[in-house]
């Protein structure tokens, strides 16, 4: 049964399947660093998306963290701290493909899914307090 795009907990089970991926790490050597940081960008995106579809916002098709917590804070208190999400902004697109991006590294990986960790923490306290889950 596919997921309701208008459930906010929709979101979060795509975000929670992005950063399970990210958060196992480099198992073979044909995986790049790089993907496994797509995955921490992926995870916190679709988890900003969430709280915006459980605030009843709607949001443009945009990768952009920084544009997604802008749309957050102008309906709640954001964390500043989680302005450093942005920092994941280029391997949602450029990070894809080859020679587009530097090569990542184990501490851009561990970087990226130490921010991916803490935004969606952040994210599902958010929005068990809305009255969620």
């Amino acid at each position: 049964m596919p997921l309701d795009p208008t459930d906010p907990w929709s979101w979060f089970a795509r975000a929670q399947s992005n950063l399970s991926k990210a958060r196992l790490g480099r198992q073979d050597p044909r995986i790049f660093w790089e993907d496994l940081c797509f995955d921490a960008h992926q995870a916190v995106e679709k988890a900003f998306k969430g709280l915006l579809v459980a605030l009843g916002q709607p949001f443009p098709r945009t990768h952009d963290l920084s544009r997604l917590l802008f749309l957050l804070r102008a309906h709640l208190e954001v964390p500043e701290a989680l302005e450093a999400v942005a920092r994941l902004n280029p391997y949602a697109v450029a990070g894809r493909y080859p020679g587009d991006l530097p090569e990542a590294s184990r501490e851009d990986w561990e970087e990226a899914l130490l921010l991916a960790e803490q935004a969606v923490a952040w994210a599902e306290e958010v929005l068990k307090g809305l009255g969620g889950h």
